[in-house]
């Protein structure tokens, strides 16, 4: 049996990832950094770890209770929507700190493991606001520039010891948690300052309203199952129909 440790699965992308694997019979190492079990239906095949991304010790902890795994799937992440005059340069480094470098030390602590046996894959999910520039997500879409970049070169380093790792980038997701997450990260998101508030309300309108294309959770869950089980699977993979057309606009 197959295993697979996903990082933030208390909702959205993760949590549909983790039932999709435990369909199909993969044992799932399902991680949160507040473990909720009953958000995910009882298997034998499933473990439900505390990790948060950001405390090397937390990392250690899972890493070992997980044991031997064959995919890495880096999903953790922060949304956040304002301005940049309106983003304290704590809160930037808070989101680099999960979305950025959690990725990277995610990896770093998985990689021995992956190197000894010269065999495994990491799946890291950026976000397709990579691939053209929308006002307000500059910091979130820098943060997840990063992995784009960092990504692609790590991919030449691994690639001698047959470790594979692969983009997953998904479209606008109506139904994740991107404005509680942003919300939970610091007091006033999505409280634009009064200069930039035109704009807010116009992004946030455009964001709501009506989508001929979107992104689902599932569209997510399947792609990295691609990513994951397909060794033709391309080193990005776009996620949704938004992101898959932004994607041939890029």
């Amino acid at each position: 049996m197959k295993s697979i440790l996903i990082t933030g699965c208390s909702s959205g992308f993760g949590l549909e990832t983790a039932k999709h694997f435990l369909d199909r019979g993969w044992r799932v190492i399902a991680t949160m950094r507040t473990p909720h079990e009953d958000i995910l239906p009882a298997a034998p095949n499933l473990e439900v770890l505390q990790l948060d991304v950001t405390d090397p010790a937390s990392i250690a902890r899972a890493i070992a209770a997980a044991g031997e795994i064959d995919v890495l799937v880096n999903n953790a992440g922060i949304g956040w929507l304002n301005a940049v005059e309106g983003t304290s340069i704590e809160t930037v480094r808070r989101i680099f700190e999960t979305n950025t470098f959690g990725t990277i030390a995610m990896i770093q602590a998985i990689l021995p493991q992956f190197r000894e046996r010269r065999s495994g894959t990491i799946v890291n999910v950026t976000s397709s606001v990579t691939l053209r520039s929308l006002p307000l997500l500059s910091v979130y879409t820098a943060s997840k520039a990063a992995v784009n970049a960092f990504t692609e070169s790590f991919a030449l380093e691994i690639e001698p010891f047959n470790i594979k790792v692969k983009l997953v980038l998904p479209g606008l997701a109506p139904d994740t948690r991107f404005g509680e997450n942003a919300r939970a990260l610091a007091p006033g998101a999505l409280d634009f300052p009064a200069p930039y508030m035109p704009l807010g309300q116009a992004v946030i309108a455009g964001l709501m309203g009506h989508h001929d294309e979107i992104t689902r959770s599932s569209d997510v869950a399947e792609a990295i199952w691609q990513a994951a089980t397909d060794d033709n699977a391309p080193a990005r993979i776009y996620a949704g129909a938004d992101a898959i057309t932004w994607s041939k606009q890029a």
